[in-house]
């Protein structure tokens, strides 16, 4: 998992413990390890930033799916957008491909399709412009892909009901519930192909799932 140590990551880790997976969370600092040792991931060191592309491909070794789920963070730094929202999902794009991963679910964000107003400051502009650039690129390099594009996060407590669909409403969705479709959609292989807006909603997480196909 690319972000290994994020917010959603940490919540999904003990999902896939629990359906029997050994997830693998790549991440830069030796300090998780003892945060991800407690939810059951095992730590592989990357930094997103400073690591080549043969970097990704030696860390996905072994690995049956690629999620990815980093992001630049909430600093203002425009950047970051472009070196770890884009730049570290296509470096991970290329390496699965390399290693021979075929399975690869991107976490996005709703909307980033639409045109941006002509008042959008700098720092989202470019937050909107790394997702949807880095979603256009899994979609045309023939990975067996699914792209899921929540609504405004929270961190409250996961529901296990959501409202998914090529568009929805906008809406928020909690993280806890974000990386449980995360897990189901790696379980269901009629979500290959796919891309969806999330948010939550009256359908069970499971239910919601099982009922996207390409």
């Amino acid at each position: 998992m690319v972000g290994g140590h994020g917010k959603i990551a940490m919540l999904l880790h003990p999902i896939l413990v629990a359906a029997g997976h050994q997830p693998v969370a790549l991440a830069r600092s030796e300090e998780y390890r003892s945060d991800l040792d407690r939810v059951g991931a095992q730590l592989r060191l990357l930094d997103i930033e400073n690591s080549q592309v043969e970097d990704y491909v030696a860390a996905f070794a072994g690995c049956d799916a690629v999620v990815f789920a980093a992001g630049g963070g909430p600093d203002g730094n425009k950047d970051r957008k472009k070196t770890v929202d884009l730049g570290g999902s296509l470096a991970s794009i290329d390496a699965a491909q390399r290693a021979g991963v075929r399975r690869f679910v991107q976490i996005s964000a709703m909307g980033v399709d639409e045109p941006l107003p002509e008042d959008t400051g700098d720092v989202w502009a470019a937050y909107v412009e790394a997702k949807r650039d880095a979603d256009t690129a899994l979609r045309d390099s023939g990975l067996q892909w699914t792209i899921i594009r929540p609504g405004a996060l929270t961190d409250e407590a996961a529901t296990g009901a959501v409202t998914v669909g090529d568009t929805v409403d906008r809406g928020e969705i909690t993280r806890a519930d974000v990386a449980a479709l995360v897990a189901a959609a790696l379980a269901t292989d009629s979500t290959i192909g796919t891309q969806w807006e999330a948010i939550n909603g009256d359908t069970p997480i499971g239910d919601a799932v099982r009922g996207i196909s390409a």
